[in-house]
């Protein structure tokens, strides 16, 4: 006897909405709108007779038959998307996808880039820089990199690079800093450059470094390390470094150490994925190509 499936397209929105308890989060990952995730969702309750999702004022949650539902529902669109990847015809086709921090991507990631296309040239790699979160493989998402202390319960993690902390400036602005006594320059002065998506930024690097008399409460603000990187070069004020992203800065005079002191920091770019990832022979070849472009910063 044939088995009666609610709709598939319905259970992958109420997996996503399941995952991040939002509609809009659901939307944002699958490129929809929260009105037709919403809908697509009342949908398949009314397919299943019952309510998944509890709708009030403080936000969405499962109800007691969604909380039921969902790990079946997760475990049946990984299985498809597990067995829809192993086909001979998908691995064929020589594609991953690599979700990557924006800074990662961005530094290490592009620039080099072409020396894995000039060993893999029958490869083809899609970064995807958007920090969305992602599950393996229902995303459609081979291997993610991602700044953290490294526990992904469930997944194979490799620790890739750890970033060191040091206050950087132009030159100019540096100058601008200098004490009368020729000593090092007055950061107490300084315009701080924030950034607001870091978890160690200014707090973390002047306990690490005992300092004091800072203004940690005011300056710029940005969201990303490319602005901030910006922000600083343009002589806007000090910004937080985070080596080796700032390597290339460093080299080319753009931006000098405002102090000697420097910190490393507690969070570290890793290299996350599934624990079946690697039996992918593209994906375990990309894999020993990325551990290896970071041992050479």
């Amino acid at each position: 006897m044939a088995l009666r499936l609610p709709p598939l397209s319905a259970l992958r929105l109420f997996e996503a909405a399941g995952r991040h308890l939002s509609f809009k989060l659901a939307a944002e990952e699958l490129r929809l709108t929260p009105s037709a995730v919403s809908h697509g969702i009342l949908s398949l309750e009314r397919w299943l007779g019952l309510d998944l999702f509890e709708r009030g004022a403080r936000g969405l949650a499962l109800t007691a038959a969604g909380r039921d539902y969902l790990p079946y529902v997760s475990e049946a669109l990984t299985m498809i998307a597990t067995g829809t990847q192993r086909l001979p015809s998908r691995r064929a086709d020589r594609k991953i996808v690599i979700s990557s921090a924006p800074a990662f991507a961005a530094r290490v990631l592009l620039p080099n880039l072409h020396r894995f296309r000039a060993r893999h040239p029958d490869i083809t790699v899609a970064i995807d820089s958007s920090l969305r979160q992602v599950g393996f493989p229902i995303d459609g998402v081979d291997l993610a990199i991602r700044l953290g202390r490294g526990s992904w319960p469930g997944l194979s993690s490799v620790r890739l690079l750890g970033e060191r902390l040091v206050p950087v400036a132009a030159p100019g602005y540096l100058a601008s800093l200098a004490r009368g006594d020729g000593g090092a320059p007055d950061l107490g002065r300084a315009t701080l450059i924030h950034l607001s998506s870091a978890t160690e930024d200014w707090s973390a690097w002047a306990d690490g470094t005992a300092t004091d008399g800072l203004d940690l409460a005011r300056g710029v603000m940005v969201d990303t390390i490319q602005l901030a990187i910006e922000a600083a070069v343009a002589g806007l004020g000090v910004m937080m470094g985070r080596r080796p992203l700032i390597d290339r800065e460093l080299a080319a005079g753009a931006l000098v150490p405002a102090c000697d002191r420097a910190i490393d920091a507690a969070t570290a770019y890793w290299l996350v994925g599934a624990e079946s990832a690697e039996a992918r022979p593209d994906i375990a070849a990309f894999k020993r190509w990325v551990i290896d472009e970071v041992a050479r910063l």
